[in-house]
């Protein structure tokens, strides 16, 4: 993308490629990209970065698609002034700025960055001479039909076969360019590259058997396997030594917990028992399908555990008319589904961690049609385009290489920016698998879309807590797991094989943002050569064997299905926690939105406000290390049990440090957090943001 009068971007803007577009715009002239030598000479072209997968490589090609193989894309429209949007979501996000805080309303967002009639009709009709076409269009893009032809015709670029992971996909062969007659107009597209982009749950279910739904394209499964889990537990960490089980680092360790609630995560995090619950607060949680059973577990959930039940209207859900790749994914198939029913206890725990630790805030559900990126783009861009929340909780995620769709960046960084101009703040889970490598072998990979410059990226946590209930100590969550020995006399070797902990690093593609620059040491930022984002920002609680009891309508051994509940960790408990505790600051300072939130977090670096989480928070000489016993088959005793000592904060080759690191970033929200946010007066000048609105006009409204 570009603007039409090219100016400099702020370093917290778009992304690398983008952000070279905005200030120098890259024109092609002469031959058409791919286009035979000698050819005709073509107007100058410019190029929509990352659409070109890196996997697309000589080594890896198998020629070209025949002409007519079919192709449906979305070709995503840039609206008007690309670069005063970046400025202006700067201005009001930034403490520092005279701006900060006047934030605009959807409609004067709209009125003054939306498409323009003249822009869609000008794409339309380049589209269509080219060969496609349109079969659907929005304000922010066009879907379109073709076949490899009209791709070239208007992309400038053949389509050829490529084989990825043991598969062929489908891919440009050379990047994808637009017309300059039309580059002010087109965003990016989406579509040319047919691997799948398929975000994934950033929840760890402990050692739940990987079963998942049956579901038809057009109708959701039933609620998937059962989870339960098996004790003893320790009712704060180390309050239960596991007597009989082997010593491990000079003792015998203590069992895991059984997982908090949200009253004890309120207390832990230093929430008063008077303070803020969240009232006059909108979040949305952002996840793919939506649970048959959403309604009546929360409200079961919240009577079991004496919560403050829900208002009538409190939890609204909104999503689409239709559901798509329901179905299970499968390797060996082409079958490229999500696993619908998988996602039911990603959507649970996030409504009910967000509940429990702001039981006033409503609760906005925004579902996907699927779990990949058009999806999630069209559930956030619903949130954005109705001003329908303040704070927007996102617990997915995949790898930044070997994952993640380069070419959505610029629609993801669109979203996040209006949504910052109209004072909403996005937080996006950091993943579970540590750096990727040791998880998949892949090597060292940052999470997406938590790598983008205008999300707030949540890392992970180990929390302990004494017996009063308040905070002790955290760790970076990271852990190696270790059996016990057949006989029961030992561990196999300590400390274990990594299983999983706190996603993090440094983005290969990502500039760094102003708001790290003084704060993320260089040897991070530069690890991958110049200086690049840093994840996470913030964290919270993550580590499951230290989490979070949810509860959920499951299918058991027997195929009944009822309510029960279990603990759940991840980066998807640390998103939700750590948008409920903004709830908080947000109704603490008045109920002034904190819009995006990464300036003001890394100015209250090093401050009262967050805790600084590091892998040895007793010492170095001390490892800590919990005992957990699993069951076999998920939910009983019936097949046996699992043993096994985690040693904790060991995340891969991410370390939790003293100061920012890659694990935890600025660190855990304390005491002096909430502290931190006294009331504002409404900014004097400039249009205030409004409060969120109802869901009004959104499709297939849904109460629990």
């Amino acid at each position: 993308m570009r603007s039409s009068r090219p100016r400099p971007t702020p370093r917290f803007g778009p992304r690398a490629g983008t952000a070279a577009l905005l200030a120098a715009p890259l024109l092609l002239g002469g031959l058409v990209a791919g286009s035979p030598a000698g050819a005709q000479t073509q107007p100058a072209r410019v190029v929509l970065p990352g659409t070109q997968p890196a996997w697309a490589a000589p080594t890896a090609d198998r020629g070209e698609v025949a002409a007519s193989v079919p192709v449906t894309v979305r070709v995503y429209l840039a609206g008007r002034d690309r670069a005063g949007l970046a400025a202006l979501a700067t201005a009001v996000s930034d403490p520092r700025s005279a701006s900060h805080g006047h934030y605009l309303t959807a409609a004067q967002v709209k009125s003054r960055f939306g498409t323009t009639a003249a822009q869609t009709a000008t794409v339309r009709s380049w589209l269509g001479s080219a060969g496609f076409e349109v079969v659907a269009t929005t304000p922010h893009f066009l879907t379109v039909r073709g076949d490899a032809t009209a791709v070239r015709r208007a992309f400038g670029t053949p389509l050829h076969s490529y084989r990825k992971d043991g598969r062929t996909y489908r891919a440009p062969a050379v990047p994808a360019t637009v017309p300059a007659s039309v580059a002010a107009d087109v965003l990016s597209v989406t579509g040319l590259d047919s691997s799948p982009h398929l975000m994934r749950p950033s929840s760890v279910r402990d050692d739940a058997p990987r079963t998942g739904g049956t579901g038809r394209r057009d109708l959701l499964p039933p609620p998937g396997a059962a989870l339960a889990v098996s004790g003893p537990f320790s009712s704060t960490f180390g309050s239960t030594p596991a007597t009989g089980t082997p010593k491990a680092y000079g003792q015998v360790q203590p069992y895991a917990l059984a997982g908090y609630t949200g009253a004890q995560l309120r207390r832990a995090y230093g929430v008063l028992a008077n303070g803020p619950t969240g009232a006059g607060v909108t979040v949305a949680v952002v996840d793919a399908y939506d649970s048959p059973t959403l309604g009546d577990d929360t409200a079961a959930y919240s009577a079991a555990h004496h919560e403050q039940p829900y208002r009538p209207g409190q939890l609204i859900r909104v999503g689409p008319a239709d559901w798509s790749h329901t179905y299970d994914y499968n390797p060996d198939t082409t079958l490229d589904g999500c696993g619908a029913s998988g996602w039911y206890g990603e959507q649970t725990l996030d409504v009910e961690a967000v509940h429990g630790v702001a039981p006033d805030a409503n609760i906005l559900y925004s579902a996907a049609s699927d779990c990949g990126d058009d999806a999630f783009t069209d559930a956030l861009g619903r949130i954005v385009d109705g001003r329908l929340a303040d704070i927007v909780s996102n617990s997915w995620g995949e790898a930044e290489q070997t994952g993640s769709d380069p070419a959505a960046d610029p629609v993801y960084d669109d979203i996040f920016q209006r949504g910052a101009v109209e004072g909403i703040g996005f937080y996006v889970a950091t993943g579970d698998d540590g750096d990727y490598a040791a998880a998949d072998g892949a090597g060292k990979q940052a999470p997406m879309p938590a790598s983008l410059p205008w999300v707030t990226a949540v890392g992970g946590t180990s929390l302990a807590t004494d017996k009063n209930g308040d905070y002790r100590f955290e760790t970076g969550w990271g852990t190696d797991t270790s059996p016990l020995s057949r006989d029961g006399k030992s561990w196999g070797r300590l400390p274990g094989t990594f299983s999983s902990g706190a996603g993090g690093g440094t983005s290969a593609r990502v500039p760094e943002p102003d708001y790290q620059l003084k704060v993320v040491p260089s040897q991070l930022s530069g690890a991958n050569g110049g200086r690049n984002r840093v994840t996470p920002d913030v964290a919270a609680v993550a580590d499951p064997g230290t989490g979070f009891l949810v509860g959920q309508t499951q299918t058991w051994l027997d195929n009944s299905v009822h309510y029960g509940e279990y603990r759940i960790g991840g980066t998807s408990l640390a998103t939700p926690v750590f948008s409920a505790i903004q709830a908080l600051a947000q109704q603490a300072q008045g109920g002034a939105p904190l819009g995006f939130a990464n300036p003001a977090l890394y100015q209250r670096y090093g401050t009262a406000a967050f805790h600084d989480v590091t892998d040895t928070p007793l010492g170095a000489s001390t490892t800590l290390a919990m005992v957990r016993t699993d069951f076999r088959n998920g939910v009983n005793a019936a097949n046996g049990l699992n043993t096994t000592l985690r040693t904790m904060g060991h995340d891969s080759s991410l370390q939790a440090l003293k100061g920012y690191d890659n694990v935890t970033g600025v660190g855990s929200p304390a005491a002096g957090y909430l502290a931190s946010y006294p009331p504002v007066p409404k900014p004097a000048e400039g249009p205030a943001a409004k409060g969120p609105k109802g869901p009004k006009g959104l499709s297939t409204p849904r109460t629990p």
